[in-house]
């Protein structure tokens, strides 16, 4: 009688896969590189559009008016005179002081005004809470144009017209964006370091400052900064309330008074422009990181 052993055999490297499988893999391949090169091209496209008008105003700015307007693309010489003669041409330094003013204070109380309402409608519970919250997206909605006729005639029996007054005081009632932002990151805290406050015998301002402020540092940053980019860009409110008061011109009608005298001369027109979105830029970049992580934080829940 003879034993049957099962001997081991060795493991043959066998084909994994047919000629047709690996042409349909090759093909898949190709659709996947051919969809990542249109992705990126699409992309590369949109950048160039974003770029364009940039690249367009600093090479403009940095160029005589003899080159300017003309199939150069690059300066030569590079001019930069033109940031000298601008300020020779027009007082930019105090409508930059007066736009700095303007700005900085209607941010600050936009956003310290918000955020006790902002922190009621997150956390309190009471009745019509849903009701103040709709009026708020409301009002977030609502075109300026419909309420300016009857606030100019305010500002205006009141002898604030021709003062930068009438742009920083509606900063005192809260801002609609503002509070909504706010709002958003203020439901996403967990309710227990709430609850465990006021267990505590904690007070509603010192749950606040104490303990809600520290953790929602990212969204008030992005929400100040939302509002300083909107003050320091408006055109409306300072053209209509400023009048003909130049001393309190800002710098977008500063800009836009030296564009109707000099239109000729358009490199100290860009020069101009570029003086007036450098401050924004430089703020957006020291600030990028807390401006990012507020708007992700924000967008959260109910």
């Amino acid at each position: 009688m003879t034993a049957i052993i099962d001997r081991p055999t060795a493991s043959v490297p066998r084909s994994d896969s047919t000629p047709s499988q690996r042409q349909t893999r090759a093909r898949a391949r190709r659709r996947r590189l051919l969809a990542a090169v249109g992705r990126h091209a699409f992309l590369i496209a949109l950048l160039l559009m974003f770029l364009g008008p940039l690249f367009f105003i600093i090479t403009t700015a940095l160029m005589t008016n003899d080159q300017a307007l003309t199939s150069r693309i690059w300066p030569d010489p590079v001019n930069l005179a033109n940031f000298v003669e601008v300020f020779d041409k027009v007082p930019l330094l105090r409508y930059m002081g007066n736009t700095l003013l303007v700005a900085a204070s209607s941010t600050i109380l936009a956003v310290a005004t918000s955020i006790p309402v902002a922190y009621a409608l997150a956390t309190f519970r009471f009745r019509g809470r849903r009701v103040l919250f709709v009026a708020v997206i409301a009002a977030m909605m609502l075109p300026p144009q419909v309420t300016i006729v009857p606030l100019y005639a305010a500002y205006a029996q009141l002898g604030l017209v021709g003062s930068p007054l009438p742009l920083i005081i509606p900063a005192l009632f809260g801002d609609a964006f503002t509070i909504f932002l706010l709002r958003q990151f203020f439901v996403s805290v967990p309710r227990a370091y709430l609850d465990a406050g006021r267990m505590d015998g904690a007070s509603e301002f010192r749950l606040l400052w104490t303990v809600f402020l520290p953790m929602v540092k990212p969204a008030i940053a992005a929400a100040a900064l939302f509002a300083f980019f909107y003050s320091w860009n408006d055109f409306f409110n300072p053209l209509l309330y400023l009048g003909s008061n130049q001393e309190w011109y800002t710098l977008s009608i500063g800009l836009s008074q030296f564009r109707s005298v000099h239109s000729v001369q358009w490199n100290l027109t860009m020069a101009a422009t570029l003086l007036f979105v450098i401050p924004v830029i430089v703020l957006f970049f020291f600030a990028q990181k807390q401006f990012v992580q507020g708007i992700a934080l924000s967008g959260v829940k109910e």
